[in-house]
């Protein structure tokens, strides 16, 4: 975990995704955007993807682990840009810092891809994200007019210049890499 801020609370513990927690992806995906949820296939697309980082958040305790948070990065090999492509928390777990450790892992996976400028498009209407991506020190540099639809919200697009980090440890899950 980072020292930039991601902790999570007990019971949650943060993994690499895998093609095996699409199910439980989805359904977050459609509960958090229910009017401009990615389809199955893209989401399938993204967990697959070899340019692609995802993550998740799941409980820990007894039972089975149920996921209650996820978030994606996309770069090429060699880019030095990259796209934060999603970023969701169940509404029963927001306001945990769930989605401020999520954040943090792509932002560090983002540093060990050697990246140096990473975007993201947030829509204009949610200000809680917004706060949050100018804490982590995005701007905003433009917007883009009816993006989500079929709202037809505005997406404000947000960029950070990431400084170089010391070499740490790996990804998180490096385990789950070999499964």
């Amino acid at each position: 975990m980072s020292e930039s801020g991601g902790r999570l609370p007990d019971g949650l513990r943060l993994r690499r995704a895998h093609p095996q927690d699409l199910d439980d992806v989805m359904w977050l995906e459609h509960a958090s955007f229910p009017t401009d949820a990615w389809s199955a296939s893209q989401m399938s697309g993204e967990l697959y993807s070899p340019h692609g980082y995802y993550v998740v958040v799941e409980t820990t305790d007894d039972g089975a682990p149920t996921v209650v948070g996820y978030a994606g990065l996309s770069s090429l090999a060699g880019n030095p840009v990259a796209d934060v492509q999603t970023i969701a928390v169940s509404a029963e777990h927001r306001g945990r810092g769930i989605g401020r450790a999520l954040f943090t892992e792509l932002l560090d996976e983002a540093r060990r891809r050697a990246v140096e400028e990473v975007f993201l498009e947030v829509r204009a209407d949610n200000p809680v994200a917004q706060a949050m991506y100018t804490a982590f020190g995005f701007e905003h540099i433009a917007t883009r007019p009816r993006y989500y639809q079929p709202d037809g919200v505005d997406a404000w697009v947000m960029r950070a210049t990431l400084a170089p980090t010391r070499q740490g440890p790996g990804p998180i899950g490096q385990e789950t890499l070999d499964a």
